[in-house]
Parts: C-alpha cells; structure tokens; sequence
C-alpha cells in the first residue's frame, strides 16, 4: 500500500508541475493576439552585446526601440551558448532586456519567461542516440581537450577547450568514434577556442525550428522572424527555412566562411556594416520589419512630441529623465511647465520606499536635481511593458524602471496610469505612479530614486 501512495504522489506532483508549465508559457503568449509581429532570434556575446562598448549605447538603443515598438506583439528570444549560470551573471552585468524565450547551452535547453520555465518536451527529444558517459569516455582520450568549467557542463552538452590547429584532426575523429559507439551528435568549434559536444537533435537552428513548429501549432507563429549572430555556432540559425538573418560587421572568421561558401548572394542574409545591436536595428530596416528609428535616437524628446502609444510615451520620458540627470538637456527651464501639463496636477507618485506624495512635487525635486549625474555612468531604460485598456483611453501600463549608475544597477516594479488627452490623441497624460523595490536591487530609503 505504501508502494502505491509514493507512486500515486509521484504521478501527482508529475502531472502538477506539467500544468505549471503549461500555464507559465500560456501566461507567456496570452498578451499576442495571434501571431506574433516579429520574432527576433539573437545571439547574445558580440552579437546583442558589445563587450567593447563599455556604455552599452548600442544595447541601450535597441531596447529603446524594443520596448517602444515590439514588446506588445513580438516576441524576442535570446539563443546563446552560454550555460544557464554564465548566463545570469551576463544579465547582471549588462542592462540586458528579458526575453519571452531564452535558448540555452548551444541549442540543447529552451525556457520560457522570465522564470525560466524549461521545456521538457525539447528535452525528451534530445535524449534520442545520446549518452552523456559515452562522450566523457571517448573525449577522455584525447589529451588535446580540456574540459571547460563545472557550469558549462549540461545534461546534453559537454564542453571543452581546444586550439585552433588541433581543431579539424580531433573534430574528425572523434566524431567517428562517437558513431561506432552508436551515439548520433554534432561537433560544433566556435571563436576558435571552444568545442562543444550535443545530440544530432540539437543546436540552435534545431532549437529554433522547433520552437517555430510549436508557435504556430498554436497559432502564434511569426509572421517575420531575423535570426542575428557572430560565431559559428550561430551558423544553424541561418540554415531554418524562411528567416531573414543578419551577421553584425564584427562576425567572426569561422561564420563570414560559412556566409561566404553558402549565403552570398542570398537576399534573405546580410552582413552588416554595423556592430551589434546596433546591426541588429540596421536589418529590421534593411528587411522593412516595423520601425527601426530607435528613440534613443531623437534629438528633443519633449517638444513637437508625436507619441504612438503608452508604451512610446514610456520610453520616451525614461529616456528624457536620463538625459535631464546627465545635464543633457538644452535650455531646461522651457521643459519644467512641459513636465508638469504631463502629469496631471492631482496625480500622485508613490516612492519604493512607500511614501506618497503628489506628482507635482515630485516634478520640482526633479527640477532640483539637474544635472546631478553629469560626467557620471548614468543609464535608465524600461523592460517587460505591457499595456492594459481600462477604459477608453484610460491605459494601466506595465514595466521594470532600472538605473544604472557606474556599477550598481537597480529597479523598480511600476505601474503608471495614463489617459489619452481628448484633444490631442497623440499625448498622455500620467495620472499616478507607484514604484516597488524589485527584490534584492532598491535601497528601501534611497532619497536618489526620483522617479
């Protein structure tokens, strides 16, 4: 009998967790309305970060454009062969944006949302022809190989280093010995340092296919999908049926050959003059994917404004308040009344630290602050908006606020209150603001939030 319940709260707690799955990816895809927009497929070292661009202007530009434009119908998905663990340290270091999907370890792990909620199905699929100690045993004879970091090492990836020379002769062979000993995987060699061993079943073009297959099984499929990289272990992602892709300006040797030997010529596939992120903004112009004018890139934020939607007037304000805490801003007591016909003078703004205090205050401590952050590394953006009508023209707007200020990052769960003016449908006006410290990045009494 005992044998039985144990076997009964096994299948229970299966089938739970199941559910919770589903109804995390549900919850996911519940806010596009069919298919998605765009579906956006990068690649994350060198590719949606510029490690040589200390400020991260180009990081900064798409996520402005991101959160804009795209957030509400698209879908971004990050696909990196970093490990889940390198993975988190990279979105701490960098103002990363979260993606609705993120693909892992080379093609062999996808999870959903911003809790991570993995895919099991891609799991079983990856099994197929696999056996982890089979490839620890043959890879150990081969003294050329050094094993990469604990991290690295995944349920359907084993890692290691190798130098270029060595690279083709070991590839080769131990490709061959893997197959007498009835496993089917591919050897993927990337930056020229780095090999990595997977199921046949897996990479990231694998991984990309199957996640197409699965969104429009549930009829959320992409209408247009840019595949975006640097290394060769992007190269699968080119290779999926009807993409457009892009490699930035500063690809690597091993992916400009593959582009060269099996691309050139391919309208659907271009190499960027661009760097980065900022290569990835230059080919949704390139293929006329939606809006590709950052607004990052406009000049006066505050006046002549002509704002799309609540989203729009989000990062577009952000955008202002960092320039006005850098001293960026020309002549800034024309905008002090601008701010204040913004928000509504019986609006209120609801500090992190829980204290209450009307919006127009708030405005003149902001008028105060000035240039308070010139000469200083001080960024803002805005992630993860999503928009609800609550009313007509009433908007209840969604988002992650962060600074970044030299090391330190920090953010805020806010919710904003916005109706649309009668007489000009094109502006906002903000009726309340209530910031909450997200865990473990406010300080609960930090008189240098503002808003």
């Amino acid at each position: 009998m005992r044998r039985f319940w144990c076997l009964l709260v096994k299948i229970l707690t299966r089938l739970s967790f199941g559910d919770f799955q589903w109804c995390k990816r549900k919850e996911l895809m519940d806010r596009l309305n069919g298919s998605a927009n765009l579906m956006i497929v990068s690649d994350l070292d060198f590719t949606m970060v510029d490690h040589d661009d200390p400020e991260n202007l180009a990081l900064l530009r798409f996520n402005a454009l991101w959160e804009a434009y795209y957030r509400h119908n698209s879908l971004l998905v990050f696909s990196t062969g970093r490990s889940p663990t390198i993975y988190g340290e990279l979105r701490k270091q960098k103002p990363l944006l979260t993606p609705d999907i993120t693909i892992m370890s080379v093609g062999t792990e996808i999870t959903y949302g911003e809790s991570m909620v993995p895919d099991d199905g891609w799991k079983q699929y990856l099994d197929h022809k696999w056996n982890r100690d089979i490839v620890m045993e043959e890879t150990a004879k081969f003294p050329e190989l050094t094993l990469q970091s604990e991290t690295e090492q995944r349920p359907h990836k084993v890692s290691f280093y190798l130098e270029k020379g060595k690279a083709p002769n070991v590839t080769q062979t131990l490709s061959k010995r893997l197959e007498n000993r009835g496993l089917d995987v591919k050897i993927i060699y990337s930056n020229g340092i780095a090999l990595d061993v997977l199921p046949q079943a897996a990479g990231k073009g694998q991984a990309l296919a199957f996640l197409l297959e699965k969104l429009k099984a549930d009829g959320q499929g992409p209408i247009n999908t840019l595949v975006c990289g640097d290394s060769g272990n992007d190269a699968e992602l080119f290779t999926v049926p009807e993409v457009n892709g892009v490699l930035v300006s500063n690809a690597q040797e091993e992916l400009l050959q593959w582009y060269a030997e099996n691309a050139r010529g391919n309208p659907r596939i271009i190499h960027a003059t661009e760097r980065c992120a900022a290569a990835i903004v230059q080919a949704i112009g390139n293929f006329s994917l939606g809006p590709n004018v950052s607004p990052r890139d406009i000049g006066d934020l505050m006046s002549n404004r002509k704002v799309h939607s609540p989203s729009h007037e989000v990062v577009m304000f952000y955008i202002f308040y960092e320039r006005w805490r850098r001293g960026e801003v020309e002549n800034p007591e024309q905008y002090i009344q601008k701010l204040k016909s913004v928000f509504h003078s019986t609006g209120n703004f609801v500090h992190p630290s829980g204290i209450d205090q009307p919006m127009h205050q708030t405005i003149d401590t902001l008028a105060k602050a000035f240039g308070d952050k010139t000469g200083k590394d001080f960024r803002v953006w805005v992630d993860c908006i999503s928009l609800a009508e609550v009313s007509l023209g009433s908007w209840l707007v969604k988002f992650d606020k962060w600074e970044l200020s030299g090391n330190e990052s920090r953010g805020c769960s806010t919710k904003a209150l916005m109706n649309a003016k009668v007489d000009v449908p094109d502006e906002y006006t903000w009726m309340h603001l209530h910031h909450t410290w997200l865990d473990d990045v406010g300080g609960q009494d930090d008189v240098s939030w503002l808003l």
